[in-house]
């Protein structure tokens, strides 16, 4: 009888021990290093679909933004696209800003990048739509101006709320310090649907921001296609996008961790 009792206690132990393993949420790599399998470019003024200039290409295992084959950027902002969408969930990666960017393009791009959340799917915005509507996690570097934080809040079609109070400025500025444009920095970002969203730079939370939602009077980014269709104005779900908008960048390490269970 102790010996049945002991092998049954030692067989609920390690019954849970896999199971809690089974269950420890796992990092998936949205990039695998070689190619651009699992996503989906939309260059404003350019088809679904079209590499325009080979914009979006992968080297040495770094997926790049590169304007070698531009010979002006003429507004032609590009976003690489998950195929999937995503809600609650963590996301990783490594930037690094390199070369100058696009003369025609407007300053503010300058070491200028980003990744978009919550944003509507490639397949629905405008031929010549230069953003999605979403919420992007911006990433900036040193211009020799004085402090520039990355890790800002950028609004194109959106609003989100903080403090209970809905927020309407483009721009949300966050408490990140201003890194070289050639150093590699780690961003992360925590999106728990509807109900909060956390920036992280190297580790350290700089920003967090609540109930994000469509702005139908929208310009830039017409939301309104979306209302118009019948979407929901609270923001739940949506793809993840990495953006191009004339300033060359660099990405690695893009990884996912759900916490749909958690």
């Amino acid at each position: 009888m102790i010996r049945k009792t002991c092998l049954h206690f030692l067989w609920l132990f390690f019954f849970g021990v896999l199971t809690a393993q089974a269950e420890e949420p796992k990092w998936i790599s949205l990039f695998n290093g070689k190619d651009l399998s699992g996503w989906t470019i939309k260059i404003a003024k350019r088809p679904l679909g079209e590499n325009y200039a080979n914009t979006f290409r992968v080297e040495d295992g770094i997926l790049k933004v590169s304007y070698e084959g531009y010979d002006q950027f003429d507004q032609q902002y590009g976003h690489l696209f998950t195929h999937l969408a995503y809600s609650h969930y963590i996301l990783r990666m490594e930037y690094r800003f390199t070369g100058t960017m696009m003369a025609d393009a407007p300053k503010y791009v300058n070491l200028n990048s980003g990744v978009m959340l919550h944003a509507q799917p490639p397949q629905s915005m405008r031929y010549d739509q230069g953003f999605p509507s979403s919420l992007e996690m911006q990433f900036l570097a040193d211009e020799g101006k004085g402090p520039r934080s990355t890790a800002n809040l950028c609004t194109p079609g959106t609003h989100v709320e903080m403090g209970g109070e809905v927020v309407k400025q483009h721009i949300v500025k966050s408490s990140a310090p201003t890194f070289p444009a050639e150093e590699w920095v780690k961003a992360e970002v925590e999106v728990r649907g509807n109900k909060e969203i956390i920036h992280r730079i190297n580790g350290v939370e700089v920003l967090r921001y609540q109930r994000p939602q469509l702005d139908a009077s929208c310009k830039i980014a017409p939301a309104s296609d979306i209302v118009d269709a019948g979407g929901d104005l609270m923001l739940g779900y949506g793809h993840i996008a990495l953006q191009a908008e004339g300033q060359p960048v660099w990405f690695r390490k893009i990884e996912l961790m759900s916490l749909e269970n958690k």
